[in-house]
């Protein structure tokens, strides 16, 4: 099942544009609050009408702004998993799954047990849904998803409303409806864990248009715009100017750096992943090694938080952040403490 969008939509002070492509994978929309990832999902749902444009389900056009074609949503065959859930208040479970088959009451009846079985629901199928856990609600909207057979899966920050406990065993849940999911399913979040763990490709978002869009390995390895980087989790990051075909000085860090791979002429940034840096217990004249000034060491459960800033470079307020287990630094001296950075982990952004 494919998925083919290209459109716009303009409001007073925002307009999206998104151009996006995806067959038979799982495709994140990555990107913070406001950026346009749920707009965009209600416009392929066909809940939102675009200004202008196309999109195609599997092949069949829902939506072309010049031929006039605006498939209505119940006629899309879109699986869509709203932040709430959207289960009827007044229906049972059983009911609730039930609602949305369009065949003889036997085989609804055989579907809907199926469904029941599958989501681990038979407990709870004659109650309603104020009278289960938000696990269990997410559950049951993914049934009567799924037993309407849709062309595409569209989840929109599937874990946003269910507590760090339940979050887990929620997300291993969801990752098998999605193994099994024979098509497209477009995932939506801010979150890069859940990005990273659940879906094959990453389109970053940004102000109502897609930024970048890759395989998650590349996207987190090689971020391409300030945004990836920061949206996949970059701690440090430096507005950067080109010195050579293989350095590239960090202004905010008042350093030059050696890369691995050669530095883009129009480079604006670079960023060094907080647990990329290399603990050098004694000055050192290697390259891309750095006296540091340490302001604050900050201690979570199993690591521990490094704030520091390199020596010398008073003028630049920006603070970095140095990220390693607790069991590896029990008993660092921090006098005369230095970082390497290693040239393969400077990632350059235009």
């Amino acid at each position: 099942m494919s998925l083919y969008v290209d459109i716009e939509k303009t409001f007073p002070d925002f307009k999206l544009d998104v151009q996006l492509k995806s067959e038979n994978d799982v495709i994140a929309l990555l990107g913070s609050s406001g950026c346009g990832k749920s707009l965009t999902l209600k416009c392929i749902a066909g809940i939102e009408k675009p200004d202008k444009g196309r999109i195609e389900i599997n092949g069949e056009v829902v939506f072309d702004s010049e031929s006039k074609i605006n498939i209505p949503p119940q006629k899309r065959n879109v699986g869509y998993l709203f932040q709430n859930y959207a289960l009827f208040p007044t229906m049972t479970v059983w009911n609730n799954i039930a609602c949305v088959i369009n065949q003889p009451k036997s085989q609804r009846q055989a579907m809907v047990e199926e469904m029941i079985e599958k989501f681990q629901l038979d407990g709870v199928k004659n109650l309603y849904p104020k009278q289960i856990s938000g696990g269990q609600q997410q559950r049951a909207a993914l049934a009567r998803i799924l037993v309407s057979e849709p062309k595409i899966l569209m989840l929109d920050e599937p874990f946003s409303a269910l507590d760090t406990n339940l979050k887990w065993s929620v997300e291993q849940e969801i990752a098998e409806v999605l193994a099994e999911f024979k098509g497209t399913t477009v995932f939506v979040s801010h979150n890069r864990d859940e990005v990273y763990r659940l879906c094959d490709r990453i389109a970053i978002m940004n102000n109502g248009s897609v930024e970048s869009i890759d395989d998650k390995e590349n996207i987190f390895d090689s971020p391409a715009t300030l945004e990836a980087a920061s949206m996949t989790g970059c701690k440090n990051i430096s507005s950067a100017e080109k010195r050579g075909d293989f350095q590239v000085y960090a202004q905010d860090w008042g350093i030059l750096i050696k890369t691995e791979k050669p530095v883009p002429d129009a480079v604006k940034h670079i960023g060094v992943r907080a647990h990329h840096f290399r603990y050098m217990e004694m000055k050192s004249q290697e390259d891309n090694t750095f006296a540091c000034n340490i302001h604050k060491v900050i201690e979570e459960p199993f690591e521990k938080v490094f704030i520091f800033s390199f020596d010398g470079s008073n003028e630049y307020s920006s603070k970095l952040q140095f990220m390693i287990s607790k069991d590896i630094c029990t008993d660092w001296n921090l006098e005369g403490f230095s970082l390497y950075i290693p040239p393969d982990r400077v990632m350059c952004m235009v």
